[in-house]
């Protein structure tokens, strides 16, 4: 497992432990986005599609692909880190195993044919085979970064899903509730209602999905407890873009867990109810 990097909020200047995630290449083999620590880390305000992803190139083949861009959500305010990355070096030209020069000369090949196992062009990101991710880890030091959240050891590690859409951050949500132990978890038909009240629900549990590109506010954090509170429920919510200061301070109040799930599909507790929940499960 790979050791988390610190990558220091620049709103609070809290150091936030980081794994970086880990895709498979269409070779097969483990493609890492190359970190950049010594590059300022950019806080995310605005979600686009564009600037959710980052060119990689597999070290094994030369192949440069699109993966999401790592981020991290600050475990003090909240704040939505993007994580610098490296941009690709130029593909060295493939090497020929040593004799392959004078059997391709006496098979009659022509010098200076082009390897057919060369670096391929780019992967868009409809194209790719789904990735599997190490989840980054927005807690301190003290409470340890790991590649999925902490859980009991019977808890087989959540494997999450790329996300790409809207209806993804839903489908993501809805597997991380039933792996924490929530069984028959119900999505709402259709494309996901930004205004929706709840768009999960399963007995003991109502959850707030937000896929938009703003932070979740207070209004947003209070609606959810009261939908809890109604059902006799735990209240949970989820958000690709953060929450506001305000609506942290809530949750908290309140004892709602938050989770800020980045483009790998993988949710993170950015509050101790979150940690409290993912700790104990259903």
């Amino acid at each position: 497992m790979a050791e988390a990097v610190p990558v220091r909020c620049p709103a609070c200047q809290r150091e936030n432990g980081y794994i970086s995630p880990v895709f498979p290449c269409a070779c097969g083999s483990p493609v890492t986005p190359p970190l950049d620590l010594a590059a300022t880390p950019v806080p995310l305000t605005h979600r686009t599609w564009q600037g959710g992803w980052v060119a990689v190139r597999c070290g094994a083949c030369g192949r440069e692909s699109e993966w999401p861009h790592p981020e991290v959500g600050c475990g003090s305010c909240g704040t939505v880190v993007l994580v610098p990355v490296r941009p690709p070096e130029p593909a060295e030209p493939a090497r020929p195993p040593a004799g392959a020069a004078g059997a391709g000369a006496a098979a009659g090949a022509e010098p200076g044919a082009p390897d057919a196992g060369g670096a391929g062009s780019g992967v868009r990101p409809d194209e790719r085979p789904p990735g599997r991710a190490a989840g980054p880890a927005s807690r301190s030091p003290g409470q340890g970064a790991a590649a999925a959240p902490r859980g009991p050891a019977s808890r087989p590690p959540f494997r999450p899903v790329t996300i790409r859409t809207a209806r993804d951050a839903v489908a993501t949500a809805a597997l991380y509730l039933r792996w924490l132990g929530f069984r028959d978890v119900r999505q709402p038909d259709g494309v996901p209602i930004p205004s929706a009240a709840v768009d999960l629900r399963a007995p003991g549990v109502v959850a707030q999905v937000d896929p938009t590109t703003a932070p979740a506010g207070l209004r947003a954090v209070e609606c959810v407890w009261l939908n809890g509170l109604t059902a006799s429920a735990t209240s949970v919510y989820f958000a690709l873009a953060g929450y506001t200061e305000e609506a942290r301070g809530r949750a908290d109040d309140l004892g709602i867990p938050l989770f800020v799930m980045d483009l790998t599909g993988m949710p993170q507790p950015v509050n101790d109810p979150a940690d409290a929940l993912v700790g104990r499960g259903a």
